[in-house]
């Protein structure tokens, strides 16, 4: 794919650039941005919020911005030369391209402002300054693990779809998947990438841009490949709602095992309802006010966040949902799941 290059302050109505600002009384000059793929999905919703509260409670000045759709680099390519235009001190980016944007970020370090990746790790992770995450690997190997549990011998004739993120196979998406596989106890090929397994136990991969129709479509596309399909891994919750659409019009949706990420309150409904076995729960609203907190320390004095003793990034914590608990795996219940769900 062509990398996007930094655009024009002329051409960002054209890029059809989606912003919001809020500014605080006694900001003491701190301005600070947030970047999300898009501005609908309930994960990026929660993450706008905890940056808002936070900006509020410390006094920094926020502008938030989004792509039209999961994938729109090019928008948070002209969103970052905005905030940089601006005199920004810190960017908050959960990036599309992880790779394609880097150029972007790396302009906005030069030009001394903090970028710190939220969620979704740039490729190289040290493209930023720091990043606050899910270990997304981690995320993915426990659902492949209760998943393989819950199977049980079956586990060995397993025909599982993989519904994965996009093409550009950004950070988060390779890591999900890889970990799933892992946790499930199949074979990786290179953990860089996902694709490249060679256990008959796939049946394949297709994209689903992280939303229901996307869901849908890809699960419609599998299930023609194979009818047979009894465990489905989705990259996050309304991507794992489509599919279930997908199989409930074939009456499959009581005999498949679908797993997910993201523990959003929709999602966690949907593991109560039995829509979906079991969910890795992540916290955006955390990352994003640890994120803000960041940009008015660096805007103080120059510090920097430091990561989580033996990882590469900080790490902001997830949980296993389910209420079917299986051996060897730790989890939460729905109700505790309630308790710390988002959107």
């Amino acid at each position: 794919m062509k990398k996007p290059t930094i655009t024009s302050l002329t051409g960002l109505v054209g890029l059809g650039l989606l912003a919001t600002s809020s500014a605080y009384a006694g900001g003491h000059g701190v301005s600070a941005c947030l970047i999300t793929k898009t501005d609908t999905n309930p994960f990026f919703v929660k993450m706008k919020e905890g940056a808002t509260a936070k900006a509020e409670e410390l006094g920094v000045s926020l502008k938030a911005y989004a792509g039209k759709v999961d994938g729109d680099s090019e928008t948070q390519v002209a969103a970052i030369e905005t905030c940089i235009a601006d005199g920004a001190k810190g960017i908050l980016l959960t990036a599309s391209d992880t790779k394609g944007i880097v150029p972007a970020v790396e302009q906005a370090r030069e030009a001394g402002l903090l970028v710190i990746a939220l969620d979704t790790p740039l490729e190289p992770i040290d493209a930023a300054d720091a990043t606050f995450a899910t270990d997304n690997f981690k995320a993915g190997e426990l659902i492949g693990a209760w998943a393989a549990a819950a199977m049980g011998d079956d586990a060995a004739n397993a025909k599982i779809a993989m519904l994965d993120l996009a093409v550009s196979q950004p950070s988060v998406g390779v890591l999900r998947d890889q970990g799933f596989l892992q946790g499930f106890g199949i074979d990786l090929g290179d953990p860089n990438k996902w694709g490249d397994e060679e256990d008959p136990r796939i049946v394949g991969n297709e994209v689903t841009a992280g939303n229901e129709e996307g869901g849908r479509k890809a699960m419609e596309t599998l299930l023609s490949k194979d009818p047979g399909i009894n465990v489905v891994y989705t990259i996050n919750e309304p991507a794992a709602s489509g599919a279930y659409e997908a199989l409930k019009a074939v009456g499959r949706e009581g005999d498949v095992l679908i797993v997910s990420v993201d523990g959003g309150c929709p999602g966690v409904a949907d593991v109560a309802d039995g829509v979906i076995g079991a969910t890795s729960q992540q916290y955006p609203l955390l990352m994003a006010s640890l994120g803000i907190e960041a940009i008015a320390a660096w805007a103080k004095d120059g510090s920097k966040p430091e990561n989580t003793p033996g990882l590469e990034f900080f790490d902001t914590g997830v949980n296993l949902v389910t209420d079917k608990p299986v051996d060897g795996v730790d989890s939460i219940d729905t109700k505790e799941g309630t308790d710390k769900c988002w959107g």
